[in-house]
């Protein structure tokens, strides 16, 4: 595996060539990253707990019918994934006015909305982004209406999973960010989810005191990021609470 192909390098992973035809290998960094890249950091051990809140959001996922790219994890930082066409749409699910919806629509942080709103944003750096509608996403062909039928059908499933999962230990889901890619099977395309669903990609507020716990605190100088995912982890099971990742390299070592 030193060897192996790098396919494509983004601000929180690497994918690299996988060991089997149709598989890559998905490698998450200790980057840190808000507002398009124009804040980083490297936050020692970020990667590991990402790759194991994945894994155990996607393993779930999976279990229950929701497809997803998600295959297994394969040590401390990758997972093998099946290789799909990402579709170039970021779908944003919001339970709770936050971010840039709070901003963009005057509502004070933490106000429950009425439903919970899917918005799509255009995947572009240079572009940052922008939101975008229905309308232009089949005009432009970046998705079919059934295609986008099949995201928002998968999304509206990933809220009431997840909402469910978090709540459970505490955890209130704000909103979180996925994408979705075309998975051929022979003839056959189906879409799944894809990339991943950590708290990079999540706001997750201790639902007792509104605690932030995801990335909301490196974005807004905070501090804390590693110990609030590690929380996360913790009460999710995934790592016993002596746990701690401090990381050089791919390997976690415990202290």
């Amino acid at each position: 595996m030193n060897r192996r192909r790098r396919i494509y390098e983004g601000k929180a992973k690497i994918l690299y060539e996988g060991p089997e035809p149709g598989t890559l290998v998905q490698h998450f960094k200790d980057d840190a990253t808000a507002f398009n890249a124009r804040k980083k950091e490297v936050i020692d051990g970020k990667g590991v707990l990402n790759n194991r809140i994945c894994e155990h959001i996607y393993t779930h996922l999976n279990e229950i019918g929701i497809p997803t790219h998600f295959i297994r994890r394969l040590n401390m930082r990758e997972q093998l994934i099946r290789e799909v066409e990402i579709i170039p749409l970021e779908i944003v699910v919001r339970n709770v006015a936050a971010g840039s919806l709070a901003k963009r629509l005057g509502l004070e942080e933490g106000t429950t909305l009425p439903r919970s709103i899917i918005e799509f944003y255009y995947k572009s750096d240079e572009l940052e982004d922008p939101l975008v509608t229905e309308e232009h996403i089949t005009a432009f062909g970046w998705a079919s209406p059934q295609e986008l039928d099949d995201i928002m059908a998968l999304a509206v499933r990933v809220n009431d999973f997840m909402a469910g999962l978090f709540l459970g230990v505490g955890i209130r889901l704000v909103d979180f960010k996925m994408e979705c890619g075309r998975l051929w099977e022979n003839d056959l395309m189906r879409v799944v989810v894809a990339d991943e669903i950590s708290p990079d990609s999540c706001r997750l507020w201790d639902l007792r005191t509104n605690e932030k716990l995801d990335k909301d605190r490196f974005r807004r100088d905070m501090g804390g990021l590693l110990e609030a995912y590690q929380e996360v982890a913790r009460r999710l099971g995934i790592m016993p609470e002596q746990d701690r990742p401090v990381v050089s390299g791919p390997t976690l070592v415990q202290s």
